[in-house]
């Protein structure tokens, strides 16, 4: 018998792939189970036009995501925080610092796709890392200086 996997099944293969198995394997347990279905014609051919979709799909967020890129690459974000001795900010500028920021200026990126390379904790320019897509990473300029007053 054959089927197309609904889900990943341990020791057999992966969503979206197609396997020859025993008869009793699929209609008593992976087909019961929703784990798979039984590869028809036309089964094979919507599975196969859902694949080009979902690539569709991830070429264009790919795309927008090269061009925000782009647009945090070419800004930088300025903090002004209370300074110390030595230049030393009291506290830190975090990711959420940062998420916020980005959001008073138009932009949705969750603070866990942002990066720090160190801890910010005197005043001078650092640069933060943001995920945005798998395989595209945009390098934002950071700037921390004396609070005024």
């Amino acid at each position: 018998m054959k089927v197309i996997l609904m889900q990943d099944v341990e020791h057999l293969g992966e969503k979206g792939e197609i396997h020859e198995i025993a008869d009793g394997y699929g209609r008593n347990y992976l087909i019961p189970q929703g784990m798979a279905r039984v590869a028809t014609d036309g089964a094979v051919k919507q599975l196969r036009e859902e694949e080009k979709q979902q690539a569709r799909k991830q070429a264009a967020k790919r795309e927008q995501a090269v061009d925000l890129k782009d647009e945090l690459e070419s800004m930088q974000v300025v903090f002004s925080a209370k300074v110390g001795e030595e230049n030393r900010i009291f506290g830190t500028v975090t990711t959420q610092q940062v998420a916020v920021e980005l959001a008073n200026r138009g932009f949705d990126i969750d603070r866990r796709d942002i990066t720090l390379d160190e801890e910010i904790r005197t005043v001078g320019a650092y640069t933060a890392r943001i995920q945005l897509h798998e395989g595209v990473e945009a390098n934002l300029d950071l700037q921390v200086i004396p609070e005024s007053g």
